[in-house]
């Protein structure tokens, strides 16, 4: 069953929703909540560990009802079934959609062209947690008989960013290694890190599906050449391990064949950190917090795929990533997780989101009249709210937000997490009910400013609120609650997609650049010059007169 192909802005629920925004687009919240006292609890949803309050968005009932409608119209419904069931549903690279299947119980069975794939991924799964012990443990050493201290993961995109936003955000639970990523092909990034390195007591983790990627292999190689500085071939079997699909440019390497785990055609890179992308998540924090991570992720798989959509947590935020999107024409969302450890996330979810959904061309081959995709951009508050909260309070642009925030601080230290949660919910109040005119008046009573300084001061304290945000509040950020809030993010990209009528899974658009990379450096690094542009054949004449 392939995706159902309609054009959303065709469907009876997208008229009845420009109605709607029509009748919406001027109330204030603050009105919609003191017309119905019980929004919050209707406009919250609480599942498990994590409680998600959307009530401070510029929607009423009816809204929501026609949001649901939309999807309903759109089949969501069977769009999900497709979804778990491992249809080709990426279909412009007939393949499946199944990291699902990575962080599903060993009883679950996951069909991809006739065949049960969940032996073979909890076979790779008992290879993971076999080796991560051996390492952890010290079993396994270096070439000189020394236990492992450090960790490298070498790759780029999915490859990276899964990985090192997990290791980051769970730094708290990591064991006695040190992990280290390289991703950029900037020469001085690898050096950085080579700087900081013992070749001794360095596990390289190499991960390329097709073990060709240009930065990947770059790095891998500049990597071998200054292992081998230290120590012979026979050594690199002990301290290179790879994460590929392609056997024979591993060997090559000089990677064991035992020391290969494998990957699957049927996970993007982009959601790829639950397979043995996640080698170095494993080995960062242990086997059982890896398995965790994958546990929290599968519940949100079962909250996603059965429950119904008026308390489904990925349906309802990508509804009004529409909403916004669609009929606000808000064209970015920020995610601002209350947690120093979350750093990465947005950067994250960049990839996810904007790599997924950043298409012009529907399921039909046609261009679509609508807009798709958002920028997703954020940092963690406190440290965002002295930084770019001032466009989001005051700025001329409708920028939804997502704040996340967790209950429990992990040291236990209730002073400080009292002063961080009171400002969590503080920006969402204040977002939400701004500053009236009045009340700036009423804060200049007592002050020595005279009458006309504080009518021409007054029109820039105002802060006219409405501005839309979406609470996620969880008890503590653990492996299994990290699982679940990238899961929720994974659904949500769906959910959107699905309704855009796009396809959420290939990448074509990152191709074309690195082919013509390729024809670049061929110019650079010879003396005859291909045809260009004028700007781009002045940028490789500025560069080759300095090199």
């Amino acid at each position: 069953m392939a995706l159902p192909k309609t054009n959303p802005t065709q469907t009876q629920a997208w008229k009845k929703l420009e109605d709607n925004f029509n009748q919406v687009k001027e109330l204030h919240l603050k009105e919609l909540f003191a017309q119905d006292a019980d929004r919050a609890q209707k406009m919250t949803i609480t599942w498990e560990d994590f409680l998600v309050d959307f009530s401070k968005n510029r929607i009423t009932n009816d809204t929501l009802e026609l949001l649901q409608e939309l999807a309903k119209e759109v089949k969501l419904d069977k769009a999900i079934e497709a979804y778990f069931s491992g249809e080709k549903i990426n279909e412009t690279e007939h393949r499946a959609v199944l990291h699902t299947a990575l962080r599903a119980k060993e009883n679950d069975t996951f069909f991809v062209d006739g065949k049960n794939v969940m032996p073979e991924v909890y076979k790779v799964k008992n290879k993971i947690k076999t080796f991560t012990e051996d390492i952890v443990n010290g079993t396994r050493k270096g070439y000189s008989g020394k236990p492992f201290t450090h960790i490298v993961n070498i790759g780029i995109g999915g490859s990276d960013l899964g990985p090192a936003m997990v290791v980051d955000s769970l730094q708290y639970y990591k064991n006695n290694l040190t992990t280290y990523f390289v991703s950029n092909v900037d020469g001085d990034h690898v050096n950085e890190i080579i700087k900081k390195i013992n070749p001794e007591t360095t596990l390289f983790v190499i991960v390329s599906k097709t073990f060709t990627t240009q930065e990947t292999l770059s790095n891998a190689n500049t990597i071998r050449a200054w292992f081998l500085q230290h120590a012979s071939e026979e050594a690199i079997a002990k301290h290179f391990v790879a994460v590929s699909t392609n056997l024979e440019k591993v060997q090559e390497f000089g990677i064991e064949q035992d020391n290969i785990f494998p990957m699957w055609n049927w996970v993007g890179g982009r959601f790829s950190l639950w397979s043995a992308v996640g080698l170095s998540i494993s080995l960062s924090l242990g086997y059982q917090h890896f398995e965790s991570l994958l546990s929290g992720a599968n519940k949100m798989d079962e909250h996603f795929k059965n429950t119904s959509f008026d308390k489904n947590i990925p349906v309802v935020l990508g509804l009004l990533t529409i909403w916004y999107n669609n009929f606000f024409n808000a064209e970015s969302e920020a995610v601002i997780p209350y947690s120093e450890y979350l750093g990465k996330l947005a950067k994250y979810l960049q990839q996810g989101i904007m790599e997924s959904n950043g298409k012009y061309i529907d399921r039909n081959g046609s261009k679509v009249n609508y807009q798709t995709g958002t920028i997703i951009w954020g940092e963690p508050g406190t440290n965002s709210q002295h930084a770019f909260f001032q466009l989001i309070h005051q700025g001329t642009k409708l920028i939804p937000a997502d704040f996340i925030g967790f209950a429990k601080s992990l040291y236990g230290n209730q002073d400080h997490q009292d002063k961080l949660i009171s400002n969590f919910i503080a920006q969402t109040e204040a977002l939400m009910n701004g500053k009236t005119k009045a009340e700036v008046m009423q804060e200049f009573e007592g002050s020595d400013l005279s009458k006309s300084e504080i009518e021409k001061l007054a029109p820039y304290k105002v802060f006219e609120g409405n501005k839309p945000t979406n609470t996620l509040f969880i008890d503590q950020l653990t492996p299994e609650s990290l699982g679940k809030l990238i899961a929720l993010y994974e659904h949500k990209i769906f959910v959107q997609g699905v309704i855009w009528n796009i396809f959420s899974y290939d990448q074509f658009g990152v191709e074309l650049g690195k082919k013509l990379a390729g024809e670049i450096l061929k110019d650079l690094q010879h003396d005859a010059i291909s045809k260009h542009d004028g700007s781009t054949l002045n940028l490789i004449k500025f560069y080759k007169a300095n090199n």
